[in-house]
């Protein structure tokens, strides 16, 4: 997540290597390597080559929510394996806990859904508190 907010931070200054991003995010070259690639096949991110070359975000902060980023990088969020497969336990028609865990997982996602990569932008340069609940 911070290697996109510092693509978003430096939206108007153009591509960004990952050498810079791994300096200033404190991100090992390596890994980052592994997660640039996963947010390029998911349209999050795009390359352009060249000595001014590097990584910018596919479409604008506005545009991008967390929910994405989040779903491309950890894939679907889940509680607990009955909230996805209804087999999974034969209790699952009577079961209190299920009915909490299907909450806690709605709210995560309603939550990352809500915020864009600008409000993160916004947030760290003042301009903006972030507002969710869970």
């Amino acid at each position: 997540m911070r290697a996109v907010i510092e693509l978003a931070n430096s939206r108007k200054a153009g591509p960004v290597q990952l050498r810079v991003i791994s300096e200033r995010q404190d991100i090992s070259i390596k890994y980052l390597e592994q997660l640039i690639a996963v947010l390029k096949s998911a349209g999050i991110v795009r390359s352009i080559r060249g000595a001014k070359g590097g990584y910018v975000l596919a479409k604008p902060p506005n545009k991008t929510k967390l929910s994405e980023i989040f779903t491309a990088l950890e894939g679907p969020f889940t509680t607990v394996e009955c909230v996805v497969n209804e087999n999974y336990c034969e209790r699952i028609a009577d079961c209190a806990a299920r009915q909490v865990w299907l909450k806690v997982q709605d709210a995560v996602m309603d939550t990352l859904r809500s915020i864009t990569l600008q409000d993160l932008v916004d947030s760290t340069k003042g301009k903006k508190t972030l507002e969710y609940s869970i």
